[in-house]
């Protein structure tokens, strides 16, 4: 385990600032929301994951979840700033996120079009006949 980084699930440690540069500036799939999307979403997560520099608390990377809290989760918002990817984070992230969450147990779902190895190790697999997806409305 790197001792450079820690990683907490709680929701008060999430810096906003960063969260949403991330997801406004880099990430091909956020772009679209506004900084009160997506301070909606951190509000209304049902978990949270945040990477953290050790000593400074700076935070590098970030991981969402929304939940009915008992039998379905979506997992949503993966990142890890480039300058602190390679070190195992995005592991470590699903780690707290899924099998050492509230949530083991439960079927999770996501969308991806680049991690899907980092997923498969989590037990993600392409769907099967009985799942559907409704694609968002283009405006």
């Amino acid at each position: 385990m790197n001792d450079a980084y820690e990683l907490d699930d709680d929701p008060s440690r999430i810096q906003p600032d960063a969260v949403w540069t991330w997801l406004s500036t880099e990430v091909y799939w956020g772009r679209w929301r506004t900084r009160a999307d997506v301070e909606a979403q951190l509000a209304n997560a049902w978990r949270v994951v945040g990477v953290y520099r050790a000593g400074t608390g700076e935070q590098v990377g970030f991981a969402r979840a929304v939940s009915d809290g008992i039998g379905f989760a979506y997992l949503a918002d993966v990142y890890v700033d480039h300058a602190h990817r390679g070190h195992g984070l995005g592991k470590r992230m699903m780690q707290l996120m899924i099998d050492d969450g509230p949530g083991a147990d439960m079927r999770w779902t996501l969308f991806t079009s680049d991690a899907h190895g980092l997923y498969r190790q989590f037990g993600f697999t392409e769907p099967d006949r009985t799942a559907m997806v409704r694609a968002a409305r283009q405006g």
